[in-house]
């Protein structure tokens, strides 16, 4: 996992100092805490219980970012599809990390994490119907741009790894509402396995560690291949 972060942080060589803020590029600041849709979804205490592998469950679906002004992040995502054959069957994935960020000279911003994230993954339909497993990824957005949205105000748009955008958000607070900016537990690491995600060049270092436990959550897990890795979509 160090050396593969190493070459990315190569490839994008930190410009905090460079990156523009007007109109034509970026209106304001990212440091804050972002939320899409109906904002129910924010990083912080609220979301995820790192010491006890657990999560409040949001009213809906969504994803939130926090940035903070000296280089850290935090990542808050709840998703769900359902089943097209199987309408009973739905598929749904919380997700948390944190870690330390890097805006990048070519636009871009590189995400790597402390190495205690964790998800929980539940599908009615399977085998196992739901447990936790560790999330470890570092993360490449290949570009990111901040404007004035009408009616939401401030938005944050950033783009995966092959340019897809993801849903946008909106400012919900300048000071980042975060859990503390360190490792917040004990993960061992088990199996390493290199991959790529469809927001980021990924490297998954505990991907083979899961607890089985029942629980009730609705989130969103897709696996996709490409380039001759394997894919995860979040």
């Amino acid at each position: 996992m160090m050396i593969f972060t190493s070459l990315l942080l190569l490839l994008a060589t930190s410009a905090h100092g460079q990156t523009v803020y007007d109109a034509a590029h970026n209106v304001t600041v990212i440091t804050g805490t972002w939320s899409s849709g109906s904002q129910n979804v924010i990083t912080g205490p609220g979301f995820a219980t790192p010491s006890q592998e657990a999560f409040t469950y949001p009213k809906t679906t969504g994803m939130s970012y926090s940035f903070t002004d000296d280089g850290y992040y935090e990542i808050a995502r709840y998703r769900m599809t359902s089943n097209g054959t199987v309408p009973t069957c739905i598929t749904g994935v919380m997700n948390w990390s944190h870690g330390t960020y890097v805006l990048a000279s070519n636009g871009s911003i590189v995400m790597t994490p402390f190495g205690d994230g964790y998800q929980q993954i539940q599908d009615p339909c399977a085998a196992i119907s739901n447990f936790i497993e560790n999330y470890n990824y570092t993360e490449l957005y290949v570009l990111w741009n901040i404007y004035q949205d009408p009616v939401k105000g401030y938005t944050l748009q950033l783009y995966q790894f092959d340019g897809t955008p993801l849903p946008p958000q909106y400012l919900i607070s300048t000071s980042p509402n975060m859990l503390p900016t360190q490792a917040l537990r004990n993960v061992s690491t088990t199996t390493t396995t290199t991959t790529t995600v469809q927001n980021a060049a990924v490297v998954n270092a505990n991907a083979g560690e899961r607890r089985w436990e029942a629980a009730s959550l609705t989130g969103l897990l897709t696996v996709i291949s490409g380039f001759g890795l394997v894919s995860l979509l979040l």
